[in-house]
């Protein structure tokens, strides 16, 4: 499995770095364009979920210990598997649905459509499993009925909102704040003062000066991530494309790769210095972290509820408000607790997207003669 997304990985940022040559300075515009604000959060929030808020704590120490880590510091290896390069993937597909999708269809192929739907509904189920699983890392002495309870009711939450875009839209901006409020409260409670963070920051560097390292999968638990990130970005990709408000193909790559970097890099050297010190984050510290955690929950799986009921046309406007919501919050919780109780894992749909993908690739190479050099998005 590793060479196979090998390969994908480099086809991924040679096709992105091609569309950059090729059409740098072809102007994007979804259907429903936003102001670059907007966007962004919407970007953000959606393609990110709540391990970035509960995974770091749990995973520096492993960085810290095992050899596979050792060219570089636990932040920076951190770093790595959330920020930058790792956002071309959502550059490639995003650029996909702006520009090629409308000219092709492929999309609207049966079996194209029946496979990427299932792949956004699975995955949307894995954002609830995770939150399920690392719950009692953050709850002490939390009783499984409250544990499979909180997740139901966050689910029917994230439903709710997918009922109307606007829940999404003013979701997604609240939560953007919420987050940088999370990373001030957190950098005053440890303490680290304007040098320890800037000290944490510098150590990012260890990330760039070692960047080629994160291309290719060089420990099972990068491969994990960059699945991960494959499982995602198809259907990322699909929902912001909606909102890109006329930028050029160049300025898109280079926001997508630095804006939501600058956020995260913040939280994780915040968070470096707060594990650092060796601080307990309990109380109302822990719950803040939890509360931004289960917020962000919801905007993941709102987002990607609201795509694919979009596109199996499974929405309220058919079945009406509570049906849908009974519906759709059924399907999902019987997904999570299928995760739960079987071995099913994030790599497999990982896998299935980069087939997808290369299908995709023949298709388009078949369908060629209806893509016209693109003038306009």
């Amino acid at each position: 499995m590793q060479a196979v997304l090998s390969v994908a990985v480099i086809a991924v940022l040679i096709t992105s770095l091609a569309l950059v040559c090729r059409w740098g300075k072809l102007i994007l515009t979804g259907q429903m364009p936003t102001r670059f604000f907007a966007f962004f959060a919407i970007l953000f929030t959606s393609g990110l979920d709540v391990g970035l808020i509960m995974f770091p704590l749990t995973e520096i120490p492993v960085y810290e210990a095992e050899e596979a880590y050792g060219f570089t510091n636990p932040l920076a290896i951190e770093f790595g598997f959330w920020g930058f390069f790792i956002w071309i993937f959502y550059f490639f597909t995003t650029f996909y649905f702006c520009v090629i999708e409308p000219r092709l269809k492929i999309f609207e192929i049966p079996w194209v459509k029946l496979v990427n739907n299932v792949i956004v509904i699975t995955t949307c189920a894995f954002t609830g499993y995770l939150f399920l699983t690392y719950l009692p890392d953050y709850f002490e002495n939390i009783t499984t009925f409250v544990q499979f309870g909180l997740v139901a009711l966050v689910l029917l939450g994230a439903v709710f909102s997918s009922t109307d875009i606007r829940y999404v839209k003013i979701l997604s901006l609240s939560s953007t704040w919420l987050f940088f409020s999370l990373i001030l409260v957190m950098w005053v409670f440890g303490g680290l003062g304007i040098s320890g963070l800037a000290t944490n920051l510098l150590q990012l560097g260890g990330y760039f000066g070692n960047l080629h390292r994160f291309i290719l999968p060089f420990s099972d638990y990068h491969a994990f991530y960059l699945f991960w990130w494959f499982a995602w970005s198809i259907m990322i990709g699909q929902f912001v494309s909606r909102f890109v408000g006329g930028l050029q193909t160049w300025q898109l790559l280079l926001a997508l790769l630095v804006i939501p970097s600058i956020p995260i890099a913040l939280w994780f050297s915040v968070l470096f210095g707060v594990y650092e010190q060796g601080r307990d984050i309990t109380g109302l510290m822990n719950g803040f972290m939890v509360l931004v955690g289960i917020i962000f929950v919801v905007n993941s799986l709102d987002s990607l509820t609201r795509l694919y009921t979009v596109n199996l046309n499974l929405t309220v406007d058919r079945f009406g408000r509570l049906k849908y919501i009974a519906m759709h919050w059924l399907l999902l919780y019987s997904l999570i607790l299928f995760y739960q109780f079987t071995p099913l894992q994030i790599e497999w749909i990982g896998l299935v997207v980069i087939c997808l993908y290369a299908a995709i690739a023949v298709l388009i190479i078949v369908r060629r003669q209806r893509l016209a050099e693109p003038s306009s998005a």
